[in-house]
């Protein structure tokens, strides 16, 4: 069986005084404060939330 893909997602500015939907979907991703990474799962539904917030996060492939 395949391993699945992971991304490594860091957040590089605050969610303070964005939209709340782009605010839920850092919250989604599991990152509260910046500079702070996070390893998920690279599966359409987070490629969707990190694709609504790519003006404040990184992301590399693991």
């Amino acid at each position: 069986m395949a391993k699945a893909k992971q991304l490594k997602v860091t957040l590089n500015k605050s969610r303070y005084g964005r939209l709340k939907a782009h605010r839920a979907s850092i919250a989604g991703l599991g990152l509260r404060k910046i500079r702070q990474t996070v390893t998920v799962l690279d599966t359409p539904e987070n490629r969707g939330m990190i694709n609504q917030v790519h003006y404040l996060v990184s992301v590399e492939e693991v």
